[in-house]
């Protein structure tokens, strides 16, 4: 069997895509840095998030700053490149909140520096038009592989 269809989405989700790490990332970006907050408001067990932190800041999603030298303790800030996962994060979380939450509830609203809720979409950089999956036609550039599998001899 030929080796899977070669995807930076499946390499990004190697990196992110267990639960916890995505969860820590949503922290940092609201604010909570401390492993004890960490902990908390994710409700990973410390030994699970001890290793997503340092995975987390091997791959350069986050960096490690010492705030306490009595003792020892160190807090989590994203980079530019853990930074740049916020919309990924923002459309999960637009998902979740139509086809997972009951009866309108949203554990988060956010409000954009217009002051309007925002509202998280995805648009085309050249013609600004929202982004439909109809409106997208796959080009796969990885020679040997087609749209829908590898090329068959």
């Amino acid at each position: 069997m030929k080796d899977p269809r070669p995807c930076s989405i499946a390499e990004t989700l190697a990196l992110v895509g267990e639960k916890y790490s995505l969860l820590v990332l949503r922290e940092v970006s609201l604010g909570a840095t401390r492993f004890d907050q960490l902990a908390r408001n994710t409700g990973a067990p410390r030994d699970v998030l001890t290793t997503r932190l340092k995975r987390l800041v091997d791959a350069g999603l986050l960096e490690k700053a010492e705030y306490s030298d009595r003792p020892k303790r160190y807090e989590y800030r994203p980079t530019r490149a853990g930074l740049e996962l916020g919309p990924v994060l923002l459309m999960l979380m637009s998902w979740g909140d139509r086809y997972l939450q009951e009866g309108g509830f949203r554990p988060m609203v956010l409000e954009h520096t217009c002051g309007h809720e925002l509202v998280p979409q995805v648009v085309c950089r050249e013609c600004g038009e929202r982004v439909e999956h109809e409106s997208l036609t796959p080009h796969p550039q990885v020679p040997g592989w087609t749209v829908t599998g590898p090329v068959t001899e």
